[in-house]
Formats: C-alpha cells, sequence, structure tokens
C-alpha cells in the first residue's frame, strides 16, 4: 500500500502518542489510580487510535480505492469498507 511520506508519519505519530496513554493507564491501574482518572487516560487512547483510523481510511480512498475505480473495481472497495464499518458496530 502507498502512503506519502507525510502520511506515514502522521500515522506512526498518532500511533505513538496511543501508545504512551496506554502505556500511562497500565501505570496508572497498576498503581491503583482513581477510577475516573483512568477512564479519561483510556479514553486518550481511544480517540487517538481514531485519528489513526481516520488517516489511514483517508490514505485508503486516495489511494487504494481510486486505484480499484480506475480498474473497474469500484464495488469490491465498497464491500471492502463497508466491512470495515459493519465490524466496529
Amino acid at each position: 500500500m502507498y502512503r506519502p511520506k507525510d502520511t506515514q508519519e502522521r500515522i506512526l505519530h498518532r500511533l505513538k502518542i496511543a501508545k504512551g496513554h496506554l502505556q500511562k493507564v497500565i501505570q496508572m491501574v497498576e498503581s491503583g489510580q482513581y477510577c475516573i482518572d483512568v477512564i479519561h487516560q483510556s479514553q486518550a487512547v481511544q480517540r487517538a487510535l481514531q485519528e489513526v483510523d481516520g488517516l489511514v481510511l483517508e490514505n485508503h480512498l486516495k489511494t487504494c480505492v481510486v486505484e480499484h475505480i480506475k480498474n473497474g473495481e469500484a464495488d469490491t472497495s465498497i464491500k471492502e469498507i463497508m466491512n470495515v464499518f459493519k465490524k466496529s458496530k
């Protein structure tokens, strides 16, 4: 899959942020931190991962889907994307 360098860097940056938040959540649970504080930190992990998903999807639409459309394979891409959203519910 092709990803422009800046897109790749943005994705990796967001993943590293999510990793840092997750490490913090683990430390908080291990040290018995206040539940609400743990939830807030966990939500930060989830937001960071949602941003990663958005970046990856945007890149997919701009590259793979465009290529599928050019090759007359639009239905393949549509089914693929719809399956991703069906799994997320």
